[in-house]
């Protein structure tokens, strides 16, 4: 079993940054793939960025590419998704999830295995 704690969240102005943080308790560190998401109310839950177990391998959504960084601290349990570029369409609850598969970036929400309770980003123009 696997919790997660999203937090880092908050409000910022267009073109600001943000980091968000996701701490893991349970077994986790390298034996999981880590994944961050967002859901905007009224939309589907997208994918934004994944991570290898080792950290070594990483997959980014074409909407966020050059703009958000996924990356990881095994020793510290947590998973980092730092934000730059911030555009009021970048507002949205944001998800961390794991996959018992340390080598998977997987995509798509359903092939994960546990979530977060989500952090809210809302970026002002």
């Amino acid at each position: 079993q696997v919790q997660l704690v999203e937090s880092g969240g908050g409000l910022v102005q267009t073109g600001g940054s943000l980091r968000l943080s996701c701490a893991a308790s349970g077994r986790t560190s390298s034996s999981y793939a880590m994944g961050w998401f967002r859901q905007a109310p009224g939309k589907e839950r997208d994918f934004l960025a994944a991570i290898s177990g080792s950290g070594g391998r990483t997959n980014y959504a074409d909407s966020v590419k050059g703009r958000f960084t996924i990356s990881r601290d095994n020793a510290k349990n947590t998973v980092y998704l730092h934000m730059n570029s911030l555009k009021p369409e970048d507002t949205a609850v944001y998800y961390c999830a794991a996959l018992r598969l340390s080598f998977y970036l997987a995509t798509r929400s359903r092939d994960y295995d546990y979530w977060g309770q989500g952090t809210q980003v809302t970026v002002s123009s």
